[in-house]
């Protein structure tokens, strides 16, 4: 008798689907708008600003110079860094009643990506709050813990009505009447 045993199946991942998902829900980089790179380029130069302690300039310098963000809107991008950094204890009061534990408790990555949502549900009025939620929790899920898209949702889904109230109502109405 042999030794010889037969080949075994490939090593290699299972192939994806072309829906525009990867293999953990979180969306494929070709399906992804400038925005949304925005928010994940600006999410990746907040942690390094939490976490870093660095210096915006510094980490909006690096953050640049990352491969891809040419295909990011820098001018979102921008803003919500800005923004995020110089508005920090504002949108940290915002979502602090919201919380079920001590801001120092929430992991660096949701506690930005809840700043990315306050800031464009009080600054990006051109972005649909459902749209403001869903961007959120995908960026949560790419870069989150396990179930952190879960707490980012009802933090933001609690923040809604009273930085959007009229949209949140209006939304909330309209589904009502609906068949």
């Amino acid at each position: 008798m042999s030794d010889f045993k037969p080949a075994t199946a490939s090593k290699r991942p299972p192939r994806q689907s072309r829906t525009g998902l990867t293999t953990t829900g979180a969306r494929k980089a070709a399906s992804k708008s400038s925005r949304s790179r925005a928010r994940e380029f600006a999410l990746q130069a907040l942690y390094q600003s939490l976490v870093g302690r660095n210096a915006v300039s510094d980490v909006d310098a690096f953050t640049r110079d990352l491969a891809g963000f040419s295909k990011a809107d820098s001018v979102h991008f921008d803003a919500l860094l800005q923004g995020c950094v110089e508005q920090a204890a504002e949108l940290d009061a915002l979502i602090i009643p919201l919380l079920d534990r001590k801001l120092e408790e929430i992991s660096p990555i949701e506690r930005g990506v809840m700043w990315i949502g306050a800031y464009e549900f009080k600054h990006c009025l051109d972005v649909p709050w459902r749209v403001v939620i869903n961007e959120c929790i995908e960026l949560a899920k790419e870069f989150g813990g396990t179930d952190g898209h879960k707490y980012v949702n009802a933090v933001l889904n609690g923040l809604a009505p009273t930085l959007r109230a009229a949209e949140v109502n209006a939304d909330r109405t309209a589904g009502k009447t609906r068949p």
